[in-house]
């Protein structure tokens, strides 16, 4: 599925309880996320760790729309990595919904975040927590121009995998 074919705009309050089902499978399946568990659609709002608009810098969430049936098929946030003098570098968070994996979904939101992060002027993009056994995002994100910088060993506890390691990646704008 291409860019083109999806609808990419911002997410609302509306779109949380649509989206919020994919934000739970993916978080309590314990293999992508360090988030702890969820079952509660506003307890999860209310986390703040994916829908928010607070900020030091510009920031966003997103949600990639099928323009056919209207269902959400995934999502994306962004915004400054770090506060004060580290709001120069942007930061991104992805899911997809497992209905849609595989379907270029996780491309055309990688590409329109990194095109929001160069629009808003931040000068690289960072992810701080990619799960090295999260073999076709590490690929995703290599093949969209991002290079590992470091992992840090047995940092993530997969539910599957045991203890394994967090990527470091690292991409100019």
């Amino acid at each position: 599925m291409s860019q083109e074919a999806l609808v990419i705009r911002a997410m609302t309050e509306a779109d949380w309880s649509a989206f919020f089902p994919v934000f739970r499978a993916i978080v309590n399946e314990g293999e992508t996320y360090a988030y702890p568990p969820f079952d509660d659609r506003d307890t999860a709002l209310a986390s703040s760790w994916w829908f928010d608009a607070g900020s030091d810098g510009p920031s966003i969430t997103v949600v990639a729309v099928d323009p056919t049936s209207g269902a959400i098929l995934g999502s994306a946030k962004s915004g400054p990595n770090r506060p004060g003098r580290g709001a120069h570098v942007a930061t991104a968070s992805f899911m997809v919904a497992p209905t849609a994996q595989g379907r270029g979904v996780g491309r055309a939101l990688g590409r329109w975040v990194l095109a929001w992060a160069a629009e808003q002027g931040y000068a690289a993009m960072q992810f701080n927590a990619v799960v090295q056994t999260n073999t076709a995002a590490v690929a995703l994100w290599q093949e969209l121009g991002f290079r590992i910088i470091g992992t840090v060993p047995a940092a993530f506890d997969s539910a599957r995998h045991g203890r394994v390691g967090l990527h470091v990646m690292h991409r100019e704008l």
